[in-house]
């Protein structure tokens, strides 16, 4: 079903109900009458509420009215959140810095606003040794808590141990937080080569005074220089 709202002569019923370009109630008038005054303000008459009896329409520019809705649909695309499900993979017998590492992963996957499946791998007799992986997997939703929350508790999949946590802040905030961040960051940049500039700066025009007063004083010191 198509959704291009019918404008000007494509609007065929005797009479609308007419509605201002800046929002006031005209009332009812004639189709002729309505188009007449699109045509003297320059403007469109727009069916807005086709089911309507009669019709609601509106005095607008229709070229302008849809460019802005276009607009609001693009920016509300771009704002939308696309679910990330990241993967990381462990070991029960994982080893400290390994873990740390993997952690460290988790982390960055958590601040950027996406969901991570943690997968325990058992091998060979570690199978049946299932707790292993989930005090595991306990340990590092702990050490994570304040970036994430367990969405979905462990439970054994196959040879595997699955969890998955979900991000507190959703993928929006993280990257408004994120350009935040990188805002404060380039200003301190910028604010650490001013003020090495100006220390250069003032260290090269105080060079020669100082060596003009260095000469001046060699010279008063001059055992030759009659007095």
């Amino acid at each position: 079903m198509s959704t291009e709202l019918r404008i000007n002569e494509r609007i065929r019923v005797p009479e609308v109900r007419l509605v201002g370009p800046n929002g006031e109630t005209v009332g009812i008038v004639p189709t002729d009458q309505a188009l007449k005054l699109a045509q003297e303000a320059d403007l469109d008459l727009v069916e807005v509420a086709p089911t309507a009896r009669p019709p609601v329409c509106k005095l607008m520019d229709y070229g302008k009215f849809k460019y802005e809705n276009a607009q609001k649909a693009r920016e509300a695309r771009r704002n939308q959140t696309n679910v990330v499900i990241k993967e990381m993979k462990l070991r029960p017998k994982i080893d400290a810095h390994d873990y740390e590492t993997k952690k460290g992963h988790v982390v960055r996957f958590l601040k950027a606003g996406d969901k991570v499946k943690i997968t325990i791998m058992f091998r060979g007799r570690e199978q049946h040794r299932p707790e292993l992986g989930f005090r595991l997997l306990q340990r590092l939703a702990g050490d994570v808590d304040e970036l994430g929350f367990v969405e979905s508790n462990p439970k054994q999949d196959g040879r595997n141990m699955v969890m998955v946590l979900g991000p507190h802040k959703k993928k929006a905030e993280a990257k408004a937080d994120h350009a935040v961040v990188q805002a404060e960051k380039e200003a301190a940049r910028a604010a650490t080569k001013a003020e090495r500039d100006a220390e250069r700066d003032a260290a090269h025009a105080a060079g020669p005074v100082a060596k003009k007063k260095e000469r001046g004083r060699s010279e008063n010191l001059d055992p030759e220089i009659e007095a």
